[in-house]
């Protein structure tokens, strides 16, 4: 596998010990970075690592500190931080089995692939990802990884399975204060309807490959505009229809029916298939 591996060491389930490797899921996506310039020079700012009252300092002098009370640091060295000793560091230990559906959207961070480290472990590997898929079931445990510990869930995925890191408890906002002020009215039955309908004339199977960062377009193209006009300063007209979409929808049953109408409207624009052409019936004979 030609990928560097995330994570190595075992999966365990009580006295089953299955070895594994973790390979990132994701990727970053296709962005446009930005330097800051001098303007004047047109030359690129660079950043200096400074200490007040003595100036800029060798990377060699740096240590990583942790400011106990104001002004006051303890300072560690890394390998003093590398030996914390921690179980999770080395071993995944599945303590819990819970239904997907009881882990909230919210808590879940990022996902990884994760793979038999060797062929002597696939077949414990293949049992686990067989019981957690008939069990409809999802793992939970504590992994070690790049300076923390993670609350992590595993579940099947295809022919391997997929660990996802999950935030803890407090770094999840409650969604009380949020929407607290929202009103607990009972919608208009006609209303219901209308929106129901037309989510089912949009539904359809998701297809990632359809969307794409329409942002990161737009600013290549006007990073070519900009080249191509010497300096000259660009700024996009503004959408009155944007504006107008944005507004405050004062008749639903208006604006949700005119929606259903450009939906059927889109549909019939769809080239229909040819039918064959009607047979035409005999001509009459003149008496």
């Amino acid at each position: 596998m030609a990928a560097r591996a995330y994570w190595q060491g075992q999966i365990r389930l009580a006295l089953v010990s299955i070895p594994v490797e973790i390979y990132s899921a994701t990727k970053s996506g296709a962005q446009v970075s930005f330097k800051q310039i001098h303007e004047p020079s047109g030359k690129p700012i660079h950043y200096d690592k400074v200490v007040t009252g003595v100036g800029p300092v060798d990377t060699d002098e740096i240590m990583k500190g942790f400011e106990y009370e104001k002004g006051s640091y303890v300072l560690l060295e890394q390998d003093e931080i590398d030996a914390v000793k921690l179980e999770s560091k080395k071993t995944l230990e599945l303590t819990q089995f819970v239904d997907a559906s009881e882990i909230d959207v919210l808590y879940y961070e990022k996902p990884y692939f994760v793979v038999p480290a060797d062929d002597l472990a696939e077949e414990a590997f293949i049992v686990l990802r067989e019981a957690l898929r008939r069990t409809k079931k999802v793992g939970l445990g504590q992994l070690a990884m790049r300076g923390r510990e993670y609350v992590v869930s595993l579940k099947p995925c295809g022919r391997g399975m997929v660990l996802e890191t999950l935030r803890y408890a407090d770094e999840v906002n409650k969604a009380q204060g949020y929407f607290r002020d929202i009103p607990d009215d009972e919608p208009d039955a006609d209303l219901m309807d209308l929106a129901e309908a037309l989510i089912e004339k949009k539904s359809g199977a998701f297809h990632p490959q359809d969307f794409h960062d329409r942002y990161v377009d737009a600013l290549r193209d006007l990073i070519e505009r900009k080249r191509k006009s010497k300096g000259r300063k660009i700024i996009e007209e503004k959408d009155d229809d944007a504006s107008a979409k944005g507004s405050n929808v004062v008749d639903l049953m208006a604006a949700l029916k005119k929606s259903m109408g450009a939906s059927a409207a889109k549909a019939e624009d769809k080239p229909a298939a040819k039918k064959a052409p009607a047979k035409r019936a005999p001509a009459k004979k003149r008496a």
